[in-house]
């Protein structure tokens, strides 16, 4: 057994949300964020919905007390949320523009990178971002290379030229 993988995972499976209204939550997911909707085992006892796309599953409960959930109102970035990668964020912004859907706009800077970040919230709260993260390198904290095999990326070659420390620790 790897001594940085004890349980063998191999990938993120699925993340799950409580919501006030199934519906709502479905078309949220499938209209805004592109998921699709897949069939669900029908042994469950209680109503939900599984959705899929990027790779990953997102499944949506039904809560049992909907209005005991609740709503966060306030776009923390440092909140928990779920991250998605976009082709254009000018695009992205101008859709949440659009659709009249809240958001709040960051921008990262690392090694001469700029990073943006949109987010926003789902119908129950839970929040969203939007970003550009995948310019940024994945540089491992050393002894951790091996975990990381599959989302190494070089530097742009803006940041190589500029910062060659950053540059003699990833590993090609």
């Amino acid at each position: 057994m790897k001594a940085g993988n004890p349980l063998h995972l191999t990938s993120l499976n699925h993340v799950s949300f409580l919501c006030r209204s199934l519906q709502e939550s479905i078309d949220f997911y499938t209209k805004i964020l592109g998921f699709v909707p897949i069939k669900r085992p029908q042994d469950f006892d209680f109503d939900g919905a599984w959705l899929y796309n990027y790779g990953i599953g997102i499944h949506l409960i039904q809560s049992a007390n909907p209005d005991r959930i609740l709503k966060k109102t306030e776009i923390n970035p440092k909140d928990h949320h779920i991250s998605f990668q976009c082709e254009n964020m000018g695009a992205v912004e101008k859709k949440l523009k659009e659709m009249g859907i809240e958001y709040r706009r960051q921008r990262v800077e690392e090694y001469g990178i700029h990073v943006d970040q949109l987010f926003f919230h789902d119908p129950d709260g839970f929040m969203i971002e939007i970003c550009n993260c995948d310019i940024l390198p994945v540089i491992p904290i050393a002894g951790e290379m091996g975990l990381l095999s599959s989302r190494i990326r070089a530097l742009p070659l803006e940041a190589a030229v500029t910062n060659t420390t950053v540059c003699a620790t990833v590993k090609r």
